[in-house]
């Protein structure tokens, strides 16, 4: 009955593995995809002279969304591995990949919400300058 649940152990280790492996593969493209179509996005407008704010800040836009998408898949392969190797270095990679994918995503959402609100108030002034991240002042 032990060897039994052996083999099953390693059958899962190394399915989990694999999956680890496509997931994170599939992370790769997608972030090759996206550098690739940004860059040609933005040498494109550059190249024409056409670049104002709001194509700047549309091609920064759609390559955050290629790069949050992609630390998603990423953050998944980490939790399937952490499934088979529940040790401290383990947790703790999960726990700063999943920081880092929250703060970009809180910074991508508070663009996106911005640009909405300008857009809805003025289609003109949705090219209006970029939105910089802001501290909150002390006092308010």
């Amino acid at each position: 009955m032990i060897e039994g649940g052996e083999w099953l152990r390693n059958w899962l280790v190394s399915g989990t593995e694999l999956a680890v492996l496509a997931i994170d593969s599939m992370a790769l493209v997608i972030v090759l995809a996206g550098s690739i179509q940004a860059f040609v996005a933005a040498c494109r407008s550059m190249a024409f002279g056409s670049h104002t704010d709001a194509q700047r800040r549309e091609i920064w836009l759609r390559y955050a969304r290629v790069l949050v998408a992609a630390l998603t898949f990423q953050l998944a392969a980490d939790i399937i591995e952490t499934s088979i190797a529940a040790d401290w270095k383990g947790l703790a990679r999960l726990a700063i990949l999943a920081v880092i994918r929250t703060f970009l995503n809180y910074f991508l959402e508070r663009d996106l919400s911005d640009i909405r609100e300008r857009q809805s108030a003025d289609p003109e002034s949705a090219a209006g300058p970029p939105v910089r991240p802001t501290l909150p002042r002390s006092g308010s």
